[in-house]
């Protein structure tokens, strides 16, 4: 209060000088007078914003030169002594600003509903896999409060057939995160390095991997460097040659959330089968969902496709395509591994 009083009373001696001066410089301009009494009363409602600690005496301090000069220690008052007196200095404080960290998941939070079992496959090499038609449910069901759908987005192409998968792989060098998980999908000439194995031998399905321009123009583009930023959403496409099916043409987007990338593609042309048209456009898409979790790299994969009635009864086509899952399981598999290997320093 001692504080408050005091300037309080400088304030009042300040006003009964200024007053008068003011009043018979600029007669009759009431205005601009209520302006300066409206600044006055400013100073009396932002005084109660600063608490001191004690009993500083800041009136005095202000009034008396000497313990002004008594304030300053002697190479502070150096440095002011290089400005000009109506200079005003100013350093603020670095800005730094983090990246909110979020906790990893456990995979059987997001996987509540699994027996013991499917939790060995799933975290076994080989994953835990499951064929089963549009009519009938699903075997791999994610924790629905996570909101994590892939069967609701492959169902709007009212497909005939589905395959899931899901598969835990576990961390070697390091954890891994979302940035490492956009590189590995972002390597597509790889994607013919990898083969699907059958009695032992290795079969390579995929003659040519590449990345191309658009839907319209075909023209193949390299990879890309790996980034060191992670976009929000990404679409490339992709032309995969097959050793049956020839050129297959894909869509591939890239969507990133608050824990995990999903990574969906889908044939923008028909798709023949020793050339026979089998599959229209759009009508085959798989949608790859991964996360980093405590165990591991967590993949689940769902696939659906569409095949007419005539054809479903002569051709079963469904180990054919749970074979290219496989490859794209592993591709990304390896492609992950070689982030830890690049940024762990080998």
């Amino acid at each position: 209060m001692r504080l408050a009083g005091k300037t309080a009373y400088l304030l009042f001696l300040f006003m009964a000088i200024l007053i008068p001066l003011y009043a018979e410089e600029s007669p009759g301009e009431e205005l601009a007078l209520n302006d300066q009494f409206f600044f006055i009363e400013e100073l009396f409602l932002l005084e109660s914003l600063f608490i001191f600690d004690g009993d500083f005496p800041l009136a005095e301090l202000l009034m008396d030169e000497e313990a002004l000069g008594e304030a300053i220690p002697p190479e502070e008052e150096t440095l002011l002594a290089d400005y000009p007196e109506d200079s005003f200095l100013f350093e603020a404080p670095p800005l730094i600003i983090e990246a909110p960290a979020f906790e990893l998941r456990s995979f059987y939070t997001i996987f509540p509903g699994l027996s013991w079992r499917q939790r060995i496959w799933a975290e076994s090499e080989e994953g835990l896999r499951y064929y089963f038609s549009s009519d009938e449910p699903p075997m791999i069901v994610p924790n629905p409060d996570l909101e994590i759908d892939l069967l609701g987005s492959i169902m709007n192409a009212n497909p005939s057939h589905l395959i899931e998968a899901l598969v835990v792989v576990p961390y070697n060098e390091r954890e891994l995160d979302l940035l490492d998980i956009y590189n590995a999908l972002g390597r597509i000439s790889r994607i013919k390095d990898y083969p699907f194995y059958r009695d032992g031998d290795n079969f390579y399905i995929f003659t040519e991997s590449t990345r191309i321009e658009s839907s319209r123009n075909r023209r193949a583009i390299p990879d890309p460097l790996p980034a060191d930023t992670l976009p929000f959403s990404e679409t490339m496409y992709l032309r995969l040659n097959e050793i049956h099916i020839g050129n297959l043409f894909l869509q591939g987007d890239i969507s990133v959330s608050t824990h995990g990338i999903t990574y969906s593609m889908t044939n923008f042309t028909d798709i023949r089968y020793f050339l026979f048209p089998v599959m229209r456009a759009g009508r085959f898409a798989t949608i790859l969902y991964l996360e980093p979790v405590r165990e591991g790299m967590l993949i689940y994969s769902m696939s659906g496709f569409y095949l007419p009635g005539f054809i479903a009864n002569r051709v079963n086509l469904t180990p054919n395509i749970n074979r290219r899952i496989e490859i794209f399981l592993s591709w990304i598999t390896h492609g992950l591994r070689i982030q830890e290997r690049a940024l762990a320093g080998h």
